[in-house]
């Protein structure tokens, strides 16, 4: 076990320890780490970490390629990018917009990686219901009625 995959291990282990964490479940599969926190806005989000031979990638998925709405999605996606720190919204090979998250291996501990999982919480408590709505709402209804 390479440290940086032994402090990865170590912070989720203290995650899943931790009765006041909203880290619930935690799996290791096919060399990546699957960590599936509860959040208020939906029912969990799972945090996918891979371990490089120079960084640490947290990736969660956020939601599916916008139906409607497109222009505004990635609109609100690269505002709440201007706020974040440790991670950014960006989109899949799907389109899918999801957020992604480097940590350099001179910069991981278990204080950055917990940053790190909290921002990625935050992001999601704070974007997705207004991602949602504008990515999937109905363009009849948002339109006036013809005369």
């Amino acid at each position: 076990m390479t440290d940086l995959s032994g402090a990865l291990t170590q912070a989720i282990s203290a995650w899943v320890a931790d009765p006041e964490s909203d880290v619930e479940y935690s799996e290791e599969l096919e060399g990546r780490w699957a960590v599936r926190m509860r959040q208020s806005v939906r029912s969990a989000t799972t945090v996918w970490w891979t371990v490089g031979d120079r960084s640490i990638i947290a990736e969660a998925y956020v939601l599916p390629a916008p139906l409607s709405n497109q222009a505004e999605v990635y609109r609100l996606c690269l505002l709440r990018n201007h706020r974040l720190w440790r991670c950014h919204f960006a989109l899949d090979r799907e389109g899918a917009v999801v957020l992604t998250g480097r940590l350099a291996a001179s910069e991981v501990s278990a204080e950055s990686l917990d940053l790190l999982l909290g921002e990625i919480y935050e992001a999601v408590e704070l974007s997705f219901r207004p991602l949602a709505m504008m990515a999937f709402s109905d363009p009849r209804k948002e339109q006036p009625p013809k005369d």
